[in-house]
């Protein structure tokens, strides 16, 4: 292993253990030292890499969403645009113990943005990042055919504001609203825009 690899590789287990501690203790009680104890290295070695708690903050948040993203495109080429879709809709609500966390994450973004700008800036990032995402399975859609034409923006808008709002009474254990209830509310809201049947894909 090469010493840039070294340097990568300790950089993504650093990133995978703030992901960790801020998830479970909130980022107001992590300290660059516990986040070191957790990814297994000095002190010293996380402020090289993170200077700052808020960079590491931002750089963890970062690190989260591009590995959602990268386990739900890897066949997107292969696959019809409403199964993407669909594993796009999953992958934005808390459907399993790790985008739980990814939930948390959120959480304290939502928190922090409130009261910090350069929180804020990284919270419209990525969701100008997510509404691109999104945007990009129904534009795949609607040029194969398998969507109608339709406002590709405004459906993108909708679905983060679903997801949104019904994954947050996942997180909250809601017992009016399970998985299943949340997927298919989103896709019946949906899927008359698209053009495509109300029964959430099979994924």
């Amino acid at each position: 292993m090469t010493k840039a690899e070294r340097a990568l590789e300790t950089r993504e287990r650093i990133l995978t253990a703030a992901c960790e501690v801020i998830a479970d203790i909130g980022f107001e009680n992590v300290s660059m030292r516990k986040v070191a104890e957790h990814a297994g290295v000095s002190k010293a070695l996380l402020h090289y890499h993170f200077d700052t708690r808020e960079k590491l903050f931002a750089e963890a948040m970062t690190h989260s969403f591009a590995q959602t993203g990268t386990d739900v495109d890897g066949d997107a080429d292969s696959v019809p645009a409403s199964v993407v879709l669909a594993r796009i809709l999953r992958s934005m609500l808390p459907t399993d113990a790790e985008l739980r966390q990814d939930w948390k994450l959120w959480q304290e973004l939502w928190v922090r943005a409130g009261r910090d700008q350069a929180a804020r800036e990284l919270a419209v990032d990525l969701y100008d990042q997510l509404h691109a995402w999104v945007g990009g399975a129904v534009e795949r859609g609607i040029a194969s055919g398998e969507f109608t034409d339709c406002d590709v923006a405004a459906v993108s808008t909708l679905v983060l504001a679903l997801c949104d709002g019904l994954g947050i009474r996942l997180m909250l254990a809601d017992p009016r609203v399970d998985l299943t209830t949340a997927q298919a509310t989103i896709w019946q809201t949906i899927a008359p825009a698209l053009g495509v049947p109300p029964d959430f894909p099979q994924v």
